[in-house]
């Protein structure tokens, strides 16, 4: 995986077993208890990412004794509600599990405090949350823009017994962090949600949390929540933490998409996490779910009830989840339409409007307002379009647009950002799909590279992408548009934009038929120079990517195997001797009423083999894995027997 993007091969199928990470919004809910209680926590199954470390930054800072064991257990030695460090400076990145709640326990817990995070942390409304501290006696003022961080507290001048009124309208993570800095008080104290409440399975998850540590929330309803007097957290001794719902949502979703069966493992329908009812809007859209003993499972629909359905839905209860079916419903009958989803606006990014933006890459229509968005699939006949899909250093945006890989091939930019949540997500979702098959065959110059590969998926009904045709119009495209072949960011400009179709035989470059023009040898020449230029094979490797399509492709080359598509199912290198390779060219254009001297195109062979193998980038080279056919003796039937013999050995996936 690149450190820039990843790209996703078009997905056939999607089945097998998915073991979770632990829930990001309990792991960093229980390490704040166990740190405010009295007694040492053992904390086994923590979800390791950039959230839970900004926590654990901050705890240790803070003077927590926090201590990693064997098998993903941290022993967390409590501070009975007062930290041992009165003054310090902390930063929490993006990670709001960690800076909402942190603001309201340092708010009551009486040092000088200083809270900082990236700049889209600053971005992010808490005012709501100060305005309810300052009810308390907090003293905090904003060190930036009023309503958002970064934050300098104080100690407070408590007032305590008091009814605190918090809007609920914006975001949960408020509620949870007043809730669980109010035993610090050590006095009864009540807050009172005014309007709405929403994503309420998240105060459900705190909550449940805080009892787990001894402390009781008296509610009623989802209107007034009473912390009672002399409440005080004690360890519980060992916790274990759930595996993510959120991130079992991705999965789920991919098995009702791609066939299934496909079942995650660390969290079962009796979940404290809301998000487990992601798994009623799958069966509302026809999916098969099932479940068991700390497991979900998820299939296609059954066969002859057609595909997935579009769904209307209020988005309250799974906030968070609800983003994945954004992108399910890119393989459903009829639009989906998500409502309630305001609070999407003020998290890791605005992702109202960074998911419609994304899904109009791909070809669909999209509409979007202040607390929905509506996504309509292509229609029958349509398919959606390969797209680069930018993630706004958002974790889930990056998660749910891996999903739309079962429609066509898709770039992900900057995937790192799954770290927050779901470190390997990529990984282990390559381990649960089966991508399109491929078959790259590579090698040198008239060693009968695109022959073989045409006459081999005509053989299997598969898709041929020619790749060194793409550098004869870049190098095309560049000499008419007078951009020289050394200048590579113009060449590598013109070849990210060619306007290009390819139909059987016919190659048209900007409505232009070109198939002929850009076989000449001055092209050929030129193309071999294009191709050493590092920013023309980065322009040109995602456009060569997206001909992967089903049933198949046969892709050939110089570097198909090695870096094109390194997870081909069969990979090839043609060879042959100069000499024969030199006959065969001119054979080709006398045939075509061109000039030629053997001598001269031997020597350009050569020159062509050297630039080729020696340039710094995706040099050409035989796989390691890739089988070696020599065939200066042997015809093109012969040849073209003996790749589908190599193909039919490979054991078929699936």
């Amino acid at each position: 995986m690149s450190a820039d993007f990843i790209d996703l091969p078009q997905l056939l199928s999607a089945r097998g077993t998915v073991r979770l990470p632990g829930s990001k919004s309990i792991s960093n809910r229980v390490l704040l208890l166990a740190a405010l209680a009295a007694g040492e926590t053992e904390v086994r199954d923590l979800l390791l990412s950039d959230d839970t470390a900004r926590m654990l930054d901050a705890l240790r800072t803070l003077g927590v004794g926090v201590e990693p064991g064997a098998g993903n257990r941290w022993c967390i030695s409590g501070v009975a509600g007062r930290f041992p460090v009165r003054a310090s400076e902390l930063f929490l990145g993006n990670a709001g599990t960690a800076f909402r709640p942190l603001t309201a326990v340092l708010a009551l817990a009486g040092g000088h405090y200083r809270m900082a995070g990236v700049a889209r942390m600053h971005e992010r409304p808490i005012g709501d949350l100060v305005d309810a501290l300052r009810q308390l006696g907090a003293d905090i003022s904003y060190l930036g823009n009023e309503g958002f961080p970064p934050l300098a507290i104080r100690p407070p001048a408590l007032l305590p017994g008091r009814v605190v009124s918090l809007r609920g309208d914006v975001s949960s993570q408020f509620l949870t962090g007043l809730l669980m800095a109010l035993p610090l008080l050590g006095v009864e104290t009540t807050v009172e949600v005014i309007g709405e409440l929403i994503s309420k399975p998240y105060v459900e998850i705190t909550l449940a949390s805080m009892a787990r540590f001894g402390v009781h929330v008296r509610r009623d309803g989802w209107r007034r929540f009473t912390v009672p007097a002399d409440s005080g957290y004690r360890s519980p001794g060992v916790v274990h933490v759930e595996g993510d719902a959120s991130s079992a949502s991705y999965f789920l979703a991919l098995g009702a998409i791609g066939g299934g069966p496909l079942r995650v493992e660390g969290v079962g329908l009796d979940s404290i996490q809301g998000d487990v009812r992601f798994t009623e809007a799958l069966a509302a859209m026809g999916a098969q779910v099932s479940s068991g003993d700390n497991w979900i499972e998820a299939s296609a629909p059954v066969a002859g009830t057609g595909t997935l359905r579009g769904i209307s839905l209020d988005c309250n209860h799974i906030p968070d989840a609800a983003m994945t079916l954004a992108t399910t419903a890119l393989f459903a009958v009829g639009p989906t339409t998500l409502r309630n989803i305001a609070s999407w606006r003020v998290k890791e990014t605005d992702r109202i409007a960074a998911m419609a933006t994304e899904l109009r890459k791909l070809g669909v229509r999209v509409e979007a307002g202040d607390d929905f968005i509506r996504v309509h699939p292509p229609g029958a006949g349509q398919f959606l379009h390969p797209a680069a899909i930018d993630t706004y250093d958002d974790h889930r945006i990056a998660m749910c647009f891996s999903l739309a890989a079962l429609g066509t091939p898709l770039r992900i930019n900057d995937p790192q950002s799954v770290g927050k949540t779901f470190p390997d997500y990529f990984a282990r979702f390559a381990e649960v799909s089966q991508g399109v098959p491929v078959i790259a065959i590579d090698g040198t110059s008239a060693s009968g590279k695109g022959t073989i590969a045409a006459r081999v998926a005509q053989a299997l009904g598969w898709h041929y992408l020619d790749s060194g045709a793409l550098y004869r119009l870049t190098a095309l495209a560049a000499g008419r548009a007078g951009i020289g072949v050394d200048d590579e960011a113009g060449v590598a400009a013109i070849a990210a934009d060619l306007d290009v179709v390819f139909a059987g035989a016919s190659i048209t470059l900007s409505g232009e038929e070109v198939s002929d023009a850009i076989r000449s040898e001055e092209i050929s020449a030129a193309a071999s120079r294009v191709a050493a230029l590092p920013a023309v094979r980065a322009a040109l490797l995602f456009r060569q990517r997206a001909f992967r399509r089903p049933p198949g492709l046969v892709a050939d080359g110089r570097d198909m195997a090695s870096v094109v598509f390194p997870d081909a199912l069969t990979k090839v290198f043609l060879t042959a001797s100069v000499e024969m390779r030199a006959w065969r060219r001119h054979k080709q254009l006398i045939e075509k009423g061109m000039a030629a001297s053997i001598a001269a195109l031997s020597l350009d062979l050569r020159e062509r083999d050297e630039r080729d193998s020696q340039r710094s980038v995706a040099p050409m080279q035989q796989s390691a894995d890739a089988e070696l056919l020599d065939t200066t003796n042997l015809t093109i039937e012969t040849a073209v027997a003996q790749v589908l013999d190599w193909v039919n050995k490979v054991p078929k996936v699936g």
